[in-house]
């Protein structure tokens, strides 16, 4: 993903950010032996924003979490929650619900370099 070029979109499949992050690891680390502080730098340091999809009971899938990457320290990937699906109790099966802020946004400098 760190390509030297701005931009990028990826998907992969995991039951959580968090997850997704450790399975980022072990794919690494099936391909060679490298330090896993090494590989979590880099995936810290490529990753800015995971967005969770999910399927639900009634078999919709919806956003469920949006987490930023905060970076590498204390030997793991920090993250934080920005925004998160609360789910509403359910009417006629379907799930319904609302997006609930969690935190701000901490690492700002690549939206406004992009003009945002």
């Amino acid at each position: 993903m760190s390509t030297g070029h701005k931009g990028s979109l990826s998907t992969g499949h995991s039951d959580s950010p968090e997850d997704m992050l450790r399975r980022l690891e072990t794919m690494v680390l099936m391909g060679m032996e490298i330090p896993l502080a090494a590989i979590q730098r880099q995936i810290a340091s490529a990753i800015d924003i995971v967005i969770h999809i999910g399927r639900l009971r009634d078999k919709s899938r919806k956003v469920l979490q949006v987490v930023e990457v905060l970076g590498y320290r204390n030997k793991k990937i920090e993250t934080q929650v920005l925004y998160e699906f609360r789910e509403n109790p359910e009417k006629k099966e379907r799930i319904t619900g609302e997006w609930k802020q969690i935190h701000d946004l901490i690492h700002k400098a690549k939206l406004f370099s992009a003009g945002y």
